[in-house]
């Protein structure tokens, strides 16, 4: 008998040293190698404020709300994160933030306001004058895992302030530096008010064994999970000390939950309820924070303020009770009220370009990298226009359904569709990305990921290739040229085909400027076929369109499958005066401060200035007086240039417009095409000019620059000669130099022309009366 005792004893002492040995085994795992799975955030570009600015159009109080800032209504100096509104100014105090292209340091500055617009920036105390300052970037997403949407922003223990841990100790655990990961104290006291109560109701768990708890085990309330926690916390206290036991439940607690997001750790926490770094936490904070440990949700100061004051109030009389405080610091503490930034709620209208940063990054930061690395990516993306074009998309859809009520489709799948792309063309930066009304609904990015035809978009890439020099060669026509507008049969393989004008009907003669303005079709297939199907093809993709297109007449009609994202590249190419940048997402991928990848800006000339700068001076003729004038008539004014397209049985609807500084592309269609019996202009025009409403309000300043080649003159645009005195009919138009006409019209042909020489025509005479009268 009592060598079986003996076996039975050996088996149980060999199983538990096992069982004790695997568990070490899992808690140095942990311990030693990933404590914690940090998702990977994305901040967007920096808010600049300076003078001239319209306060009130980049939306600065509700940025300061979203980040973070706190009013300051009582006297005193504003700290780090405040700041207080004045008549005709703002004081704040901005915090200091390290971006990858520059340090900025925290700077008290008051805003100065001339109505809507910021009209000086003081730095205070000195009173400097300063040109610009920056806000922080904004949170624009995080890539989390598949099963968790957990954020935390790791801290170091040296880095908080002391109160921080001694208000967490004095509520959660108050004999921590002193007990082995056990408390027995707390452990009789807990099992005799479960005994009473029939079964476990009172906890004695150490913070250890918290820590324990979350780091390896479930929250079920058994003895057997109880006793592995207790096993497991002896083993964690024996191999490690108490300042890595501390930073890792510090680094992991439960605080709270931004929408379907947990709040872990006092690092995040801080900047979800205070707006600031852990490290700037206040006493009062600070014992906010332990507070709520106990139970984030029903303590939250957010939704139950009463119970988080009576909370806190306990846990600073704790950290005076146990010598943590003294007695001025914990009056002075229990004094201030409750005071919590305003809850941002989660990004949601982002996420298609989250979607698309990810794609443009190198393949080494994949699904699980960026779940658990933490790294932090500046993004190019710019927060106010995104919701802009979120917000005008959404608008536009709605509107167009809700005039014709037979394209509504209650399946999310069928629904009518679309998408809005920002560009800044000199950079190719992505400041905007809408694509698709609802990312719930639909994750396919209609800007990057959808191929459809371009439609009259594509007609301008025809008429660069015939503007543009070849070598030695002049151009095949200039804005004034004169092309055909009469009926055309074409010979393909699949049998003749007779293109229309959208409206049937036929003009004749029409400069190349009308034509582009009207978007007629038989001008400009007919000068492609003059200048190549080939060269059409070779400017698309100078300009940056990189899908496929088939060498066919057609092509000029743009029956070319194409992204949006490629037409807005080629637009930014014209804008910026044929140079080509590339289209980017993101700036810098940092982690720890390393700057661990910058995207590097890459530009390539691939048209001449003069060449860009004539496209533009015709895509401006089709907003003034062409398709895209609806621009106009909706009150939208300042230099724009522009394109509406709308491919055949009105499959897809687009218009590109673009400003000095900036190309948006507008697509509208159905992902399974079906006629949507819309024009363009009344389809997508609306939501462009909704889109530059939002962001810039009815007017944009500026001027598209005219470089040395290119010289103006005053034509009748009826017939393209250069009008002289006596023209009947006049209007300035833009050439190359030395592509100027060579026929005039002046008094002696007033509703004709006649072939001269015009550089001695427009010689002055001497003496000539004429030209003492006006000038010429």
């Amino acid at each position: 008998m009592a060598r079986a005792l003996a076996v039975i004893a050996a088996v149980l002492g060999f199983w538990a040293s096992s069982w004790v040995l695997e568990q070490d085994q899992v808690v140095r795992a942990r311990f030693e190698g990933r404590r914690f799975a940090v998702p990977s955030q994305v901040l967007s570009a920096p808010t600049v404020l300076y003078p001239g600015l319209d306060w009130k159009r980049i939306e600065l109080p509700e940025t300061l709300e979203r980040l973070g800032y706190r009013e300051l209504r009582e006297p005193g100096d504003p700290t780090p994160g405040r700041y207080r509104w004045g008549r005709g100014r703002l004081r704040v105090h901005l915090r200091a933030f390290d971006h990858p292209s520059r340090r900025e340091p925290a700077r008290d500055v008051e805003i100065r306001l001339a109505g809507n617009v910021i009209d000086s920036i003081v730095e205070r105390p000195g009173g400097g004058e300063v040109g610009m300052v920056m806000l922080e970037p904004e949170l624009v997403g995080a890539y989390y895992g598949i099963d968790e949407r957990e954020q935390r922003d790791l801290v170091r223990l040296e880095e908080l302030p002391r109160h921080l841990s001694d208000a967490v100790l004095a509520v959660e655990d108050q004999r921590f530096e002193s007990h082995h990961g056990v408390d027995p104290r707390r452990i009789v006291g807990a099992f005799l008010a479960n005994v009473k109560a029939g079964g476990i109701r009172q906890g004695a768990s150490t913070l250890t064994q918290q820590l324990v708890k979350n780091f390896f085990l479930t929250p079920e309330q058994t003895f057997q999970r109880k006793f592995t926690e207790a096993v497991m916390a002896l083993l964690v206290e024996a191999r490690y000390d108490k300042e890595a036991i501390l930073e890792s439940y510090l680094n992991e607690i439960y605080l709270g939950q931004r929408g379907s997001t947990e709040i872990h750790g006092v690092g995040e926490a801080a900047k979800f309820y205070f707006g600031k770094r852990a490290s700037e936490l206040s006493v009062s904070e600070s014992a906010l924070l332990a507070a709520i440990v106990q139970s984030p949700n029903r303590l939250s100061p957010h939704r139950h303020p009463e119970r988080a004051l009576e909370r806190r109030n306990l846990v600073l009389d704790l950290m005076l009770e146990q010598g943590r405080l003294t007695r001025e610091e914990h009056d002075r503490a229990q004094a201030e009220p409750i005071r919590v930034a305003t809850i941002t709620p989660e990004v949601g209208e982002s996420r298609y370009f989250l979607d698309a940063l990810k794609r443009q990054l190198p393949e080494v930061y994949d699904s699980d990298v960026l779940a658990v690395e933490g790294l932090e990516i500046y993004s190019t993306l710019d927060p106010r226009l995104q919701r802009a074009a979120v917000q005008a998309l959404l608008n536009g859809l709605e509107r167009i359904e809700s005039q014709y009520p037979e394209l509504r489709e209650e399946d999310g799948a069928k629904r009518l569709q679309g998408c809005v792309l920002a560009m800044r063309p000199q950079t190719g930066e992505i400041l905007a990305l809408a694509g698709g009304r609802s990312y719930g609904e639909s994750q396919f990015d209609r800007c990057t990921q959808a191929r459809r035809q371009a439609g009259s978009t594509f007609k301008p890439f025809v008429y660069i290739a015939g503007l543009e020099p070849r070598g030695s060669d002049p151009p095949t026509i200039t804005p004034a040229s004169l092309l055909s507008d009469t009926p055309l049969e074409v010979e393909t393989r699949q049998g003749p085909w007779t293109p229309r004008n959208y409206d049937h009907e036929f003009r004749g003669p029409v400069t190349a400027r009308h034509a582009l303005e009207g978007s007629l079709n038989i001008p400009v297939i007919r000068l492609g076929m003059e200048v190549g199907v080939e060269r059409v093809i070779d400017v698309a993709r100078r300009l940056g369109i990189t899908s496929r297109m088939p060498a066919v007449p057609s092509l000029a009609l743009g029956t070319a499958a194409v992204a949006p994202v490629e037409v807005a590249r080629a637009y930014s190419t014209i804008a910026n005066g044929g140079i080509r940048p590339q289209p980017h997402t993101f700036e810098d991928v940092v982690a720890g401060g390393e700057t661990l990848e910058r995207r590097e800006l890459r530009f390539e000339r691939v048209l001449d200035d003069g060449v860009a700068y004539l496209a533009t001076s015709l895509l401006e003729g089709v907003v003034e007086r062409g398709t895209g004038r609806r621009v106009r008539a909706m009150g939208f004014q300042g230099p724009v240039a522009g394109k509406t397209g709308t491919t055949d049985d009105e499959y897809d609807l687009w218009f590109v417009g673009f400003t000095p500084e900036l190309v948006v592309v507008v697509w509208v269609g159905f992902d399974e095409p079906r006629t949507i019996g819309v024009q363009s202009s009344w389809g997508a025009l609306p939501i462009w000019v909704d889109f530059m409403k939002r962001a810039y309000g009815t007017r944009i300043r500026g001027l598209f620059p005219r470089p040395p080649n290119v010289r103006e003159l005053e034509i009748n645009p009826e017939t393209g000669a250069i009008a002289m005195v006596g023209c009947r009919v006049t209007a300035t138009e833009v050439f190359l130099r030395g592509t100027e006409p060579q026929r005039i019209c002046d008094w002696k042909s007033p509703n004709a022309e006649r072939a001269v020489d015009v550089d001695r025509e427009r010689r002055p005479r001497r003496g000539g009366f004429w030209d003492r009268i006006f000038g010429r």
